[in-house]
């Protein structure tokens, strides 16, 4: 299968058989080495764009590197559990860009916690070949106890019977984030890295900034 069908299938069936490709590739290990650079991505839309945003990362300390956006047209509708197909073909141009390839990724977006395990931070990790988070705003698959009210407290994410990822209390009485492994790494040390990435905020540091670059192009759009 090549690049340009993984990219941009036509429809929701080929779309499938690109997932089920790439799936066959995934690996939830631990890491081989300490990141030392970490790349934030985030994605917006307008009615006929997508907006990839790509921010680059000293890790652990959080020190800005490098930034980069790529916009397209949308070329995949919206349809649940097939949103890498929107979102992944402008990040993955936008990650090209960067100056030198960036040791961890940090989507925002789902990891194996994704009805076919391959949410967008498992898809970018996989074409990338790049350990992989995934760190989601909202609950897609899976049960979970609610975590405590404290910023740092976590539970378990489960679907099927399977640790899919943690659904994590980001900061104080404030809804929960979704965190679970992309590629490349394992369950324990995406959930520790995200909470390294806490600045006080509910999204992690890194892709808060990101969000804040794909709502500034955006407007420049609209």
């Amino acid at each position: 299968m090549n690049l340009e069908e993984i990219l941009y299938p036509e429809n929701t069936e080929k779309a499938k058989k690109v997932q089920a490709y790439l799936l066959k590739k995934l690996k939830l290990s631990a890491l081989r080495s300490q990141p030392a650079t970490l790349a934030a991505i985030d994605a917006a839309f307008t009615d006929r764009m997508v907006v990839a945003a790509v921010c680059l990362f000293t890790y652990p300390e959080l020190g800005f590197l490098e930034e980069q956006t790529w916009i397209e047209p949308v070329k995949f509708p919206y349809i649940p559990g097939f949103l890498s197909f929107r979102e992944g073909p402008a990040a993955y141009r936008g990650l090209l860009k960067l100056s030198r390839k960036p040791d961890l990724l940090l989507v925002d977006g789902q990891g194996i916690a994704h009805p076919r395990r391959l949410g967008l931070a498992t898809y970018m990790g996989i074409l990338l070949n790049t350990p992989s988070i995934g760190c989601a705003k909202s609950h897609l698959i899976g049960d979970f106890r609610m975590p405590g009210r404290k910023a740092g407290s976590f539970s378990e994410l489960r679907d099927r019977g399977d640790l899919v990822g943690y659904a994590l209390r980001s900061r104080n009485d404030t809804r929960p984030i979704f965190v679970s492994p992309g590629h490349l790494i394992s369950h324990w040390e995406a959930l520790e890295i995200v909470l390294s990435c806490l600045r006080g905020f509910r999204v992690p540091e890194p892709l808060r900034r990101a969000h804040q670059l794909t709502q500034k192009v955006k407007r420049q759009l609209t």
